[in-house]
């Protein structure tokens, strides 16, 4: 199983935080990432979208449909986004748009099977991959970036 994770793009400050929309720097992020994912992306990715509106809007640049999840909203536990993703068995690409610390805290679990919270910088992807070695499960990364290095 692929699981990417991509971090909302810059948004506005304010309140409340479920409302908060993107800033323009963070619309010119979500399509430069959004152009490097469909590059790349399974045709049958499974896209599953916090329902804030700068995750929608993140979510939204990639011009493709996503199913809206309230359990991956901001203040998601890392086990309520994995279990979202039907990590590690599900099978297939998910693509998670969600919020840190949340996500930071996916990866810092999955690399390091540690409560370890790692920086996700706005509008950057992490893409993880499950294989199975003989009775060993193990978490891959494929690819970290962020779209200033796009």
């Amino acid at each position: 199983m692929d699981l990417i994770l991509w971090r909302h793009a810059e948004a506005e400050e304010g309140s409340p935080d479920i409302q908060r929309a993107l800033t323009e720097k963070g619309h010119k992020q979500a399509k430069k990432m959004a152009q490097w994912l469909k590059a790349r992306l399974p045709e049958d990715a499974r896209i599953l979208v916090s329902p804030a509106v700068r995750a929608q809007q993140t979510a939204s640049a990639l011009m493709q449909d996503f199913i809206t999840v309230d359990e991956i909203a901001p203040e998601a536990t890392p086990q309520a986004v994995l279990k979202a993703a039907g990590w590690p068995r599900a099978g297939g690409t998910v693509l998670i748009v969600g919020h840190q610390p949340t996500l930071g805290r996916v990866i810092g679990q999955l690399l390091t099977q540690e409560n370890e919270s790692w920086s996700v910088k706005k509008g950057a992807v992490w893409w993880l991959c499950n294989r199975k070695r003989g009775n060993t499960s193990e978490t891959i990364l494929r690819a970290s970036i962020a779209p200033d290095l796009l």
